[in-house]
């Protein structure tokens, strides 16, 4: 069932970055969603043991950054080295976004958000942030659509 929902159905690829403590990370998603116009909300979904997890709960704050389509290198890297191992932004150029988020200088686009409820879901935990700035950081890019045999 697991690889018949990954095939049928259809998600962007995304790093999702924050900052805690001093520390900084970013992950490979596919599951993210907006879920409400007013407030402007959007979700994504992490497992508990992923790194930027913890970073997300501790901060209060996350970035969304967007990957085009010619980013697939760029995909799994963030999706394949562990940010407890690692520091992925040594050789990624990023700046911050007002709150603090890490946002790739290479994204198609970004939004950071804050973090305004958590839900758990199956083996994942649903974050709900209010996206409170953003922009479009390369108009001419088509985003990055998830397809599995890219990425398995």
């Amino acid at each position: 069932m697991q690889n018949l929902i990954a095939k049928a159905i259809t998600h962007g690829v995304y790093i999702i970055t924050a900052q805690a403590s001093g520390k900084k990370n970013g992950m490979t998603a596919a599951w993210v969603s907006q879920v409400s116009f007013n407030p402007p909300l959007i979700m994504v979904a992490i497992a508990p043991a992923r790194f930027t997890h913890g970073l997300i709960k501790a901060s209060g704050f996350f970035a969304i950054n967007t990957l085009s389509e010619d980013q697939v290198e760029l995909a799994k890297y963030f999706g394949t080295h562990s940010g407890k191992d690692v520091d992925k932004f040594s050789t990624i150029p990023y700046i911050e976004a007002g709150s603090g988020s890490p946002v790739l200088k290479e994204a198609m686009a970004y939004v950071e958000c804050k973090l305004v409820n958590a839900f758990g879901a199956g083996d994942h935990t649903l974050f709900i942030g209010e996206v409170l700035e953003g922009e479009i950081l390369r108009p001419d890019k088509q985003p990055l659509i998830f397809s599995w045999n890219r990425f398995f």
